[in-house]
């Protein structure tokens, strides 16, 4: 397996003057930008006396200068901390201390609202914004930053070239990322991950789906996740791919315009996003009483599918090879119209704590409803009795596999099997092909009171699919199931439609489509949307 750095260092070289990262509507800096910028903080850093294996946090918005930040400290080996920016002020200076980082990382915007004195171990703060000194222990260390260039230019005195830049490759097994998937202050969840985990998701990428020179990414992911963080940065860099951040989670608007000036090759991004595109671009068509007739026509319809298809991938900009969603499953009816009209979709599964792909296939071969084959360095099992029919817990193990959790040996020891595999918290099946099904979270799981399983996220795929629904959630509540609904308060207001009785409606509806156990006994509707994770997935323990 080749080391991602090597790659790294490879793709620096041969596109020196290419543009590499870059931030939509502002700056833009080559690869040869990136390399003399890293360069020169891995000459800040010797000077302050950071070792390499030091902690370096990195808690900011998403910015160019952000993918600079991390593989500034990555490349020089210390162990970067990506901190989520929409955690708490308090859960930032918490995770920072507990990390027990050295340097920090942020913006200008953040700064403000963090306590230097809950950071003890900090020797300096850089700012992501304009990489301006905003904080040094010492005046040794302010001193090392103010004089950085002077130092720089006497380090390099030819001036910093590509046969300068050498990367580190003998560090497989060393830890390289430490990712927190909560801000919780008690016991953070911190996922080590090794420098070969990282290496296992990028070889698979550039194999699978591989980037080159010529190709372009709209990152719309928080980087701080290991999903925005692998392949909107590291993974495309590797190819010598650019990149050019949007800053936040686009309205469907915004993304389709930076996806029509952009023109990328490759469209990585979570199921919400895609459905929200359906809704508002797809469905009004599919909709229309011709439509659905000319739909039902053979012949007809595949001419129909076919020009949505053409004006579809027109809109993405026209150089759209695979659209590729994790982090949830994709609505099963949604999925219907996107197979009918061939878009190049797939579903991949992965979690933070395998760096972060468990399985993926191209989307020619991706089989609907599943997501994905285990990929070439994971093996995954079903624990149960029958792994084709019987729902069990999915249980991973393979090269890009956390370590365990930072100073919590009790999550570590509770997250694998006594004989090494690691407990994903995911029910699924399995079919013959390898395909992986998922059906559910463990701890989601409903248990009806005649033993039946019951699996939340099956019928909130119905429920979603009804008119003026925008998300839901379904709890059990003693022996009676109950629908939580955000609807769209505008659109039944300019319909004249009449909450109280839509909410009936939509119960009798979505019963008529459900086994006898799975019928709801009310529905809720919610005045706001759901609180999300990074990946957008619901925060269902805030509603039960």
């Amino acid at each position: 397996m080749k080391h991602y750095l090597q790659r790294l260092e490879e793709s620096v070289k041969k596109n020196w003057e290419r543009p590499a990262l870059g931030n939509y509507k502002g700056e833009t800096f080559t690869f040869g930008d990136v390399a003399r910028q890293c360069a020169a903080l891995h000459l800040f850093f010797r000077e302050a006396g950071v070792a390499k294996g030091e902690k370096m946090a990195l808690c900011a918005k998403n910015t160019a200068r952000w993918g600079m930040s991390f593989l500034a400290g990555n490349t020089y080996e210390a162990v970067m901390v990506p901190i989520l920016a929409d955690f708490h002020p308090d859960n930032v200076n918490s995770l920072v201390a507990h990390s027990e980082s050295t340097i920090l990382f942020t913006d200008n915007e953040m700064w403000p609202k963090l306590s230097i004195d809950k950071m003890p171990l900090l020797k300096a703060v850089i700012s992501t914004t304009d990489f301006a000194l905003l904080y040094a222990a010492t005046p040794q260390i302010k001193e090392a930053y103010d004089t950085l260039e002077s130092k720089f230019e006497a380090e390099y005195p030819g001036g910093f070239k590509a046969e300068n830049v050498s990367y580190p490759t003998d560090n497989g097994k060393d830890l390289a990322i430490i990712n927190y998937t909560s801000g919780t202050v008690s016991v953070p969840k911190g996922v080590m991950l090794r420098y070969e985990c990282i290496s296992a998701n990028v070889e698979f990428g550039q194999n699978r789906i591989p980037s080159t020179p010529n190709d372009k990414i709209v990152s719309m992911l928080p980087m701080a996740h290991m999903y925005g963080m692998m392949f909107e940065l590291i993974y495309p860099l590797c190819g010598g791919s650019s990149i050019y951040y949007l800053g936040k989670m686009p309205t469907p608007a915004m993304l389709m315009g930076a996806l029509a000036e952009i023109k990328p090759y490759l469209l990585i991004t979570v199921p919400l996003v895609m459905e929200k595109i359906y809704k508002n671009k797809l469905q009004p068509v599919l909709d229309k009483p011709l439509m659905k007739v000319l739909t039902h026509i053979p012949g007809v319809n595949n001419l129909i599918f076919s020009k949505i298809r053409k004006t579809l991938l027109a809109a993405f900009g026209g150089n759209i090879r695979e659209i590729v969603m994790g982090g949830a499953a994709l609505n099963p009816d949604i999925e219907k119209v996107f197979k009918k009209v061939k878009l190049p979709y797939t579903v991949g599964y992965g979690m933070t704590e395998a760096a972060p792909l468990m399985a993926y296939e191209d989307w020619w071969n991706f089989a609907p409803k599943s997501c994905g084959k285990p990929i070439d360095t994971v093996e995954i099992r079903i624990d149960s009795e029958n792994p084709y029919k019987v729902v069990g817990e999915i249980q991973a193990r393979g090269t890009n596999i956390m370590s365990g959790y930072y100073k919590n040996q009790e999550a570590t020891d509770a997250a694998f099997t006594p004989d090494g595999w690691m407990r994903t918290g995911d029910l699924g099946l399995l079919d013959k092909k390898g395909n992986v099904f998922i059906k559910g979270r463990s701890k989601n799981m409903i248990l009806s009171p005649n033993g039946q399983n019951i699996y939340p996220e099956e019928i909130e795929a119905v429920i979603n699919m009804q008119p003026y629904v925008v998300e839901s959630i379904v709890l059990g509540r003693g022996a009676s199931l109950v629908a939580l609904v955000y609807m769209d308060a505008e659109k039944m207001e300019q319909d004249a439609v009449n909450s109280d009785e839509y909410r009936k409606t939509l119960m009798a509806e979505v019963n008529r489509q459900m086994p006898a156990y799975s019928k709801l006994s009310d529905v809720e509707r919610m005045n706001s949307p759901f609180e999300k994770t990074p990946k957008m997935s619901i925060k269902r323990f805030l509603y039960n």
